[in-house]
């Protein structure tokens, strides 16, 4: 594992340095530097993974990840998966992938969780799933949040990937007071989506947000979706793909299924 995840570090850290971007790390000593934790970030685009995981390197961690088990038919992906630790999760059955990221946090380890599941299409935050709450609790460990902006600008839903050698977009990674996992887990989400409402607000507002941007909120005047549209969006994605997981079995004109 450590040989594969050194290998990542560098990549990561040579990405960073071929698309010339500026990475602001602000309250990383939240990040606890030894014990385990779940890191809570919030989700606006295809790379937030990758700051957020080099804010654990420069605490001296190494960040787990959870991740979509259909990456495991990418081969490469398949081979990361297995040397790095990462947690693949299958969204029909998540319950192996929960035990597991216990286990780890229990071990000490910080794993990394996006609480809004999917990316959110306005740049806000999104309703919370309970998993990283529930997590924290079962294996009593704090939750850190986590915000990253700026890197949805690289590649977000929606939108085509942005020139990614020497891009010199700016990033910023915001790391929050730690909650302590008490109460039930309903109750610690909510806490968790108050904790990050106004870390997040304050990040976009001190980021630049040139009126009319397709990465700028709505409500900082960018071309964003507000978040009902982009809930409309995202129902009519989830529509689209259940259709197409069910092969689009429409009844033909001669009464039997297409």
């Amino acid at each position: 594992m450590q040989p594969v995840f050194r290998a990542l570090e560098l990549t990561a850290l040579s990405a960073v340095r071929i698309a010339g971007a500026r990475v602001d790390y602000h309250g990383l000593e939240h990040i606890p530097a030894e014990s385990g934790a779940v890191i809570a970030i919030n989700h606006t685009g295809y790379v937030d993974f990758l700051p957020a995981g080099l804010a654990a390197y420069h605490r001296g961690r190494r960040m787990r990840f959870m991740i979509k088990a259909e990456m495991q038919q990418v081969r490469l992906v398949n081979y990361l998966i297995h040397h790095t630790g990462t947690i693949p999760v299958d969204r029909g059955a998540g319950a192996d992938a929960y035990q597991h990221a216990v286990s780890a946090l229990r071990a000490g380890e910080v794993v990394g969780v996006y609480p809004e599941a999917t990316i959110s299409r306005s740049f806000e935050l999104k309703e919370f799933k309970s998993g990283a709450a529930r997590m924290a609790l079962e294996a009593q460990v704090p939750i850190v949040p986590l915000i990253v902006w700026g890197a949805h600008r690289l590649w977000t839903k929606d939108h085509p990937r942005a020139r990614l050698v020497r891009s010199k977009i700016p990033i910023t990674v915001l790391a929050g007071e730690p909650l302590a996992p008490s109460g039930d887990a309903a109750a610690l989400s909510a806490r968790l989506r108050e904790r990050m409402a106004p870390l997040l607000a304050q990040v976009q507002q001190e980021y630049p947000h040139p009126a009319g941007e397709f990465w700028v909120p709505r409500r900082l005047g960018g071309g964003a979706p507000t978040p009902d549209e982009a809930r409309v969006a995202e129902e009519q994605e989830l529509t689209e793909r259940m259709r197409k997981r069910a092969g689009d079995r429409r009844p033909d004109p001669s009464g039997t299924e297409q």
